[in-house]
């Protein structure tokens, strides 16, 4: 499938844009990508899964992991005993990684399988992972984790405890090197395509939340929360 981008960037990054770098210009389309803070802090705050990338013995590694944007700050975490965490304290002065999000909109089915494409909003951050040592920001990464799953939670459940938070490590990625591309819109059918005899047009994707399942050991009279009825 092909995965044309439809997003535009200007080459003078304006006060509200990342600036461009050799890691996040494209190498082709490269005028369909965007630097825009706005847009690219949209895709962010409406995911919370990503794919960390890294070196491990000369060879990459990628995985899939939480995470939450705070200002020009994207946080994960993991355990203290995780080898990327571990050399994320000890490299100095930090890890280097590229993370990555991506929603799918939609599928892009056209009349010949070469056009077909996905419609698509993606971000990719290079930087250096460092881990976060200082408690305060430790509290707001870890709060920022729980309410990017599901906004609300981080204030009705509790905090973790000196044991959990002496296993619990945090990194940061600070948002300076970023790019985002996206695809919207229908096929791009050939001409001479048009009057085959396939249907051509888009599926929809969308995430959708079913009814929220009570543990077995709640205890009576304890409602569903507002912020999980309403998903």
């Amino acid at each position: 499938m092909s995965t044309d981008t439809a997003a535009t960037a200007t080459d003078t990054p304006a006060p509200s844009a990342y600036a461009r770098t050799d890691r996040t210009t494209p190498t082709r389309s490269r005028e369909r990508a965007s630097y825009d803070k706005e847009f690219v802090h949209g895709i962010l705050d409406e995911g919370y899964l990503c794919h960390l990338g890294f070196v491990r013995d000369g060879a990459p590694v990628v995985l899939p992991t939480l995470y939450a944007r705070v200002d020009e700050r994207l946080y994960v975490h993991g355990s203290t005993g995780a080898w990327a965490l571990r050399e994320a304290s000890e490299t100095d002065p930090g890890m280097p990684v590229c993370l990555t999000v991506t929603h799918v909109d939609g599928i892009v089915l056209a009349r010949s399988g070469f056009h077909h494409s996905i419609n698509y909003r993606s971000v990719v951050v290079h930087g250096l992972a460092r881990q976060v040592t200082d408690p305060g920001e430790r509290l707001t990464a870890l709060d920022a984790l729980t309410d990017s799953v599901v906004p609300g939670r981080a204030d009705d459940s509790r905090r973790g405890n000196a044991k959990e938070l002496a296993a619990t490590a945090v990194l940061r990625l600070d948002l300076e090197e970023v790019s985002a591309k996206s695809r919207t819109g229908g096929p791009n059918d050939e001409p001479e395509d048009l009057g085959l005899p396939y249907w051509s047009g888009v599926l929809p994707v969308a995430p959708a939340y079913g009814t929220p399942v009570p543990s077995e050991d709640l205890a009576p009279g304890i409602p569903v929360p507002d912020y999980l009825t309403a998903r």
